[in-house]
C-alpha cells in the first residue's frame, strides 16, 4: 500500500499539493489497514489525511540542504532501472 510514497524533499520545482496529497493518503490508508474507509469511518480518515498532508507541507517548507536540489526526471529514471533488475524475467 505505501508503495506511492515517495521523496518530495529537495526538487525543483517542490512538490505539489497532489504529491503532498498522495503521500498523506497512502500513510493513512496503511495506518487504517484499508484503501476505503466505512461510512463511519469516513469523515475520520478524511480529517487524518488533511492533517498529515499539513504535517508534511509543513515539513517540507521548513527541511534545509546544501545538496542541489534533485531532479525528477533522473529519479525516474533511476527507480524504473531499479524496477527493471528487480523484476527481470529469468533472473
Amino acid at each position: 500500500m505505501c508503495r506511492n510514497i515517495h521523496v518530495l524533499h529537495n526538487f525543483d520545482p517542490p512538490a505539489t499539493n497532489d504529491e503532498v496529497h498522495a503521500a498523506a493518503l497512502q500513510y493513512v490508508r496503511k495506518v487504517a489497514g484499508t484503501t476505503r474507509p466505512s461510512r463511519a469511518n469516513q469523515e475520520a480518515f478524511d480529517e487524518a489525511v488533511e492533517e498529515i498532508a499539513h504535517a508534511t507541507r509543513h515539513l517540507l517548507e521548513h527541511l534545509s540542504t546544501s545538496a542541489p536540489p534533485r531532479n525528477r526526471e533522473e529519479e525516474a529514471a533511476k527507480a524504473r532501472a531499479r524496477a527493471a533488475s528487480r523484476y527481470a524475467v529469468g533472473a
